[in-house]
């Protein structure tokens, strides 16, 4: 079962360890120095950032990184789906990693992903939709939004956050259930 867990100040070697890992880095792009995550995701673990960063566990067992975001709360990344889709007004953003290598490549992303949908609408009541970009080279990460249940429903140019990659990014979106 997978569930979820507010960040704390605790986790982030944790996080930090993850960030490193190749198949981490490669897409995330960040810092994993204890510097750098400090700087990065403490704000979060004292409540001063907009997003929610969540530990995701599995059975109990630390598994991923989660963030969640509403798009009215970041204008720029709000402006950046927009140029792309049609943004509606509560529409939630979210990001997230499988940590460890051994666990990636069996289904473990899609069902942290499903997850993390149901907690947006548990927790989001206001959300009518959920958006994630994923750059077009990540098949992987687009994969499994898809066996999550989400759509593409656009595609197109962002900033990547590797500069390595080409700006083309897949759209997806998942509606609130009826």
């Amino acid at each position: 079962m997978i569930t979820f867990r507010r960040l704390a100040g605790a986790d982030l070697p944790l996080v930090g360890r993850r960030l490193s890992h190749p198949h981490v880095a490669r897409w995330w792009n960040q810092d994993s120095s204890p510097e750098a995550v400090a700087r990065d995701f403490g704000p979060a673990t004292r409540g001063e950032d907009t997003s929610e960063n969540l530990i995701a566990l599995l059975d109990g067992e630390p598994l991923g990184l989660v963030q969640f975001g509403r798009l009215a709360d970041e204008p720029a990344d709000r402006a950046a789906f927009a140029s792309l889709v049609a943004v509606p007004p509560h529409a939630v953003t979210l990001d997230y990693l499988v940590g460890e290598p051994d666990r990636v490549g069996r289904g473990l992303g899609t069902r942290m992903i499903s997850a993390a949908l149901r907690r947006v609408w548990r927790e989001y009541p206001r959300a009518e939709a959920v958006l994630v970009a994923v750059v077009a080279a990540n098949t992987a990460s687009w994969r499994a939004l898809e066996k999550a249940g989400m759509t593409r429903v656009g595609s197109g140019a962002m900033e990547p956050d590797n500069p390595v990659d080409d700006p083309l990014h897949h759209v997806y979106r998942a509606d609130r259930p009826s």
